[in-house]
């Protein structure tokens, strides 16, 4: 809450210097009344802006030590802190006194339209007093000397001036000040602020005066008349009413023969925006959200429509005599796709890869072989190969963890359990320093057309190559692409795992 009223507070004080620097000894009253009123609302808005950017970061599994924390109990003795309630105290002071002032002249105009005699003239109601009082607007309300009036003593452009504070509804800006005063009081800037709406709207209404008609000097002479003589020094006007007399004779005076030209006025009106920039961006909240991107470490599980389909094409291809076994290009790779999203059980469950090199002898017995003697983990605990499968089937958010240390796989929940997995039988704990943890690949090299040299590169750069399942080394993927040159594929999303389309 201080960092924003600082905000707050800041970026107001730097659109009102602004305002009495480039704006305020301009004709452009009308803009600056909007620029004003603008920027009250700018300065309460802008704080609130978040603007929200994404970090991708790579998921690293918990690590859980099975060393039990020592607990330190040490008594503290509590002290109580009593300068937020002072502040709020002396905050609520201010705004109850701000509170009964504004509703004091609030309540003092309504008696006046309530207890004196009226007089309607059109859309405008003339309040008549008694007392000595210098022409004041409330709303559609404008208070005058009855004598005076009855007599026509005041003269019309007076009578004009006043109404022009009504048909432009200023009360409205003095209004929604004030209330702002109240909840603010605290910050001085309010008050500036709060006599410069006042003043533009005098620019406003003696320039509404001067378009119709009168002489600038004639008009001039009118105002001293008012500000002048004793019998209105004294006079008061309420804080909420628009008076004649306003203070600053002299600045109306000059802002009465000035004219800015067009061309100022689209100049000044373009620093606003490098301004408003600048306040957005200095003032604003950022925000960074880290969003986990899961890469080789998380398999995603094989649907069973998925499974269905690679283990009819698998079957086909297995009927067929090794010898004579051809698997076109697009089974393949659908094959190779399902393959790498199913997991260990479903692997073991499923139909052998069907193999289309001699040189390699896979069979589904070798495969469910090497899964059931893998070490399981599941929150810390060692579990028998057999629950692993149970978990993997009855829950859809179970993924997988593959160690680099061999034959250990970890099982958690998507998104990653808050307990922390654990090692047990005095294996090394996976960490970086151990080697244990997979880290975020690099970027592969760029793709090369010619397919035997960027295989060759590949292989410089450590990354190891696979058909299906089946690894194989660099020599032994370059003379495969080689014999297919035009047909086979590089699939560099699971880098450093490369995987080899066609045969």
């Amino acid at each position: 809450m201080e960092l924003y009223l600082l905000k707050s507070a800041a970026i107001l004080a730097v659109l009102f210097a602004f305002y009495k620097v480039v704006l305020e000894n301009t004709s452009m009253h009308t803009f600056k009344r909007f620029y004003l009123f603008g920027s009250l609302l700018a300065a309460f808005l802008i704080p609130l802006i978040t603007f929200t950017s994404y970090v991708e970061v790579s998921p690293i599994v918990p690590i859980y030590s099975e060393v039990t924390p020592q607990l330190n109990y040490t008594e503290v003795e509590q002290t109580l802190n009593y300068w937020p309630f002072v502040l709020w105290t002396i905050y609520g002071l201010g705004v109850l006194f701000f509170s009964i002032k504004f509703f004091r002249n609030l309540f003092g105009l309504i008696q006046q339209i309530r207890k004196n005699p009226k007089y309607k003239n059109s859309r405008f109601i003339n309040v008549l007093l008694s007392e000595t009082v210098i022409p004041h607007t409330f709303f559609n309300y404008i208070f005058l000397n009855k004598k005076q009036f009855e007599n026509r003593e005041i003269p019309q452009e007076v009578i004009f001036h006043e109404e022009t504070h009504a048909r432009q509804k200023h009360s409205l800006d003095i209004i929604f000040v004030e209330i702002l005063q109240i909840v603010f009081w605290f910050n001085p800037l309010f008050h500036f602020i709060k006599k410069s709406i006042k003043l533009n709207h005098e620019f406003l209404a003696d320039r509404a005066v001067l378009n119709t008609g009168a002489e600038t000097s004639a008009y001039q002479k009118i105002l001293l008349a008012f500000s002048s003589p004793d019998s209105y020094r004294d006079a008061i006007t309420p804080s909420l009413a628009h008076s004649l007399n306003y203070s600053s004779i002299k600045k109306r005076f000059t802002l009465m023969k000035t004219h800015t030209s067009k061309r100022s006025v689209w100049l000044r009106s373009l620093l606003l925006l490098p301004l408003l920039s600048v306040l957005i961006y200095g003032f604003s909240t950022k925000e960074v959200l880290k969003k986990e991107v899961h890469s080789e470490l998380v398999q995603q599980k094989a649907t069973k429509a998925e499974i269905a389909e690679y283990n009819k094409l698998a079957k086909k291809y297995n009927a067929i005599d090794i010898e004579k076994r051809i698997i076109k290009k697009k089974d393949l790779e659908r094959l190779e796709i399902i393959y790498r999203k199913m997991t260990l059980a479903q692997r073991a469950k499923a139909q052998p890869f069907p193999e289309c090199n001699q040189t390699q002898n896979y069979s589904r017995e070798e495969d469910n072989k090497k899964f059931s003697e893998a070490n399981y983990y599941y929150k810390g605990e060692r579990i028998t190969f057999e629950k692993a499968n149970e978990l993997l089937d009855k829950n859809n958010n179970i993924g997988i963890y593959i160690s680099k240390e061999e034959n250990t796989v970890h099982l958690y929940q998507e998104p990653f359990d808050k307990k922390k997995i654990a090692i047990k039988d005095n294996q090394k704990m996976p960490s970086v320093e151990n080697g244990n943890l997979y880290m975020a690949p690099e970027a592969p090299p760029p793709p090369n057309s010619n397919k035997v040299e960027y295989v060759k590169e590949l292989g410089k750069r450590g990354a190891t190559f696979y058909i299906g399942p089946h690894k194989y080394s660099t020599d032994e993927a370059i003379e495969m692409v080689k014999k297919s040159t035009n047909d086979v594929t590089i699939d560099v999303s699971q880098y450093p795992m490369v995987h080899l389309g066609g045969c």
